[in-house]
């Protein structure tokens, strides 16, 4: 009885072979069965490299000349043939005037992925810090999440990173996007997305999974609407994941078309990231509710003066521009006589109608009883044939006010001094309608 045949029952791969011919003598049973063999007739003779490694030389590898008689040699190797890795304890056996070698190989793959795992999501964890870092270098919300996705799109080298948020009315909007160099951008044709064109894409969130597609091929028949968006954008792998308020799902975040063998590694990645995506587009619907708070007036949904200001420093010198300064007549009137709701009722009539008839320039409510309309892009004629349909409506919808108007064809960059005009031209025109009642 030779001594390996002592492993034969043992859960793990034992072998002995000729040291100077590389014929394999023995396998143990684990053996047989982990290289699909069912006896040893048919594995003697052969050379312990075919078998092992499917290799027709010995192998760069092999651990023959490091092997003594009485010590063990230990090694770790990873088996393509397997799929596992295994480490190794060899030694040099002589037996019948022969030298074998003596291999007992211990299964390692489980605690391999373990340590890959942990090492993965360090790394994973360096990168998101590392991102986060970046973007929250950006005093703007908006300019953070941009400059999140331009980080992980070239740290992950994909062609295209982007988010999508659900719309009150059941689409969905695609609101961030970053792409490569030569990429095609896609957020102007991703507007009002059906739910549909995502539904299984929800189930599968809606079961705590995210969407890997490795080969868009793939999904053709099983998810034809998704496949019929996918194929016009040049797109043949992403990963994506959802996007939750608390447990509710509100949109995704994805990416397209990275490295194909890094597809899980991107999935693991987006795992951790997507609670900051989260609190980072909740940092922006904050920033625009304060400056909404902050630009608007509130019964009238127009600008304030904070509004006017910043409009105002985008003028350009040398562009037309046209001042409209309001005043609504009989304000204090109404507000003594019929109340305070009656004089805010009053107050929105007269808005609506400088919106109706200049939807497209800039309203502004600059106190109690006061409106600027600015614009330039407007000229005389336009400005006189507005202003004789507002007037009409003003009698119509009870909602008198006195105007005074300002045009300059070359903006010299003093607006002060053109609302002071427009604000003496308004009183004139008050004076004028008080003096023919």
């Amino acid at each position: 009885m030779k001594p390996w045949e002592f492993y034969e029952k043992l859960n793990e791969i034992v072998y002995a072979a000729d040291v100077d011919t590389y014929e394999m003598e023995y396998m143990n049973a684990k053996g047989m069965e982990m290289y699909g063999y069912n006896s040893l007739d048919q594995i003697k003779g052969k050379k312990c490299y075919e078998i092992l490694q499917n290799e027709t030389k010995p192998c760069d590898f092999c651990t023959n000349q490091c092997l003594k008689e009485g010590e063990f040699h230990e090694w770790k190797h990873y088996n393509e043939i397997l799929r596992r890795t295994y480490s190794s304890k060899d030694t040099l056996l002589h037996i019948d005037g022969k030298r074998f070698r003596f291999e007992l190989s211990f299964d390692m793959t489980v605690e391999e992925e373990q340590k890959k795992a942990i090492l993965d999501f360090r790394n994973n964890e360096q990168m998101v810090n590392q991102g986060l870092k970046v973007a929250l270098e950006k005093t703007e919300p908006v300019e953070s999440i941009q400059c999140l996705l331009q980080y992980l799109g070239q740290r992950l080298k994909s062609e295209r990173v982007y988010i999508f948020e659900e719309k009150k009315s059941g689409f969905l909007d695609n609101t961030f996007e970053w792409c490569d160099e030569g990429v095609i951008p896609q957020i102007d044709n991703l507007q009002n997305v059906p739910f549909e064109v995502v539904s299984l894409w929800y189930q599968a969130f809606e079961n705590n999974d995210n969407i890997i597609i490795k080969d868009i091929e793939d999904i053709k028949d099983e998810d034809p609407l998704a496949y019929e968006y996918l194929l016009p954008q040049d797109i043949h792998s992403l990963v994506v994941n959802p996007i939750r308020d608390k447990e509710r799902v509100i949109g995704f975040y994805g990416v397209d078309n990275p490295p194909k063998e890094s597809l899980n590694h991107v999935s693991e990645l987006f795992g951790i990231i997507g609670h900051f995506i989260t609190s980072m587009l909740k940092r922006r619907d904050l920033v625009k509710r304060l400056e909404n708070l902050s630009m608007n007036d509130q019964m009238t949904q127009v600008g304030n003066r904070h509004a006017m200001h910043k409009y105002q420093q985008k003028l350009h010198v040398g562009d037309s521009v046209a001042l409209l300064y309001f005043d609504v007549m009989g304000l204090k009137k109404v507000n003594d006589m019929e109340g305070h709701k009656a004089g805010d009722a009053l107050l929105l009539r007269a808005c609506n109608c400088i919106k109706k008839h200049f939807y497209d320039w800039s309203v502004f409510r600059l106190g109690g009883d006061e409106f600027l309309v600015v614009s330039n892009h407007a000229d005389e004629q336009s400005i006189y044939e507005r202003m004789q349909r507002l007037r009409e409506d003003m009698v119509k919808d009870n909602a008198r006010m006195a105007v005074g108007s300002v045009f300059e064809m070359s903006y010299q960059g003093d607006f002060d001094a053109l609302l002071t005009k427009a604000d003496s031209r308004m009183y004139e025109d008050k004076r004028s309608f008080y003096e023919k009642v």
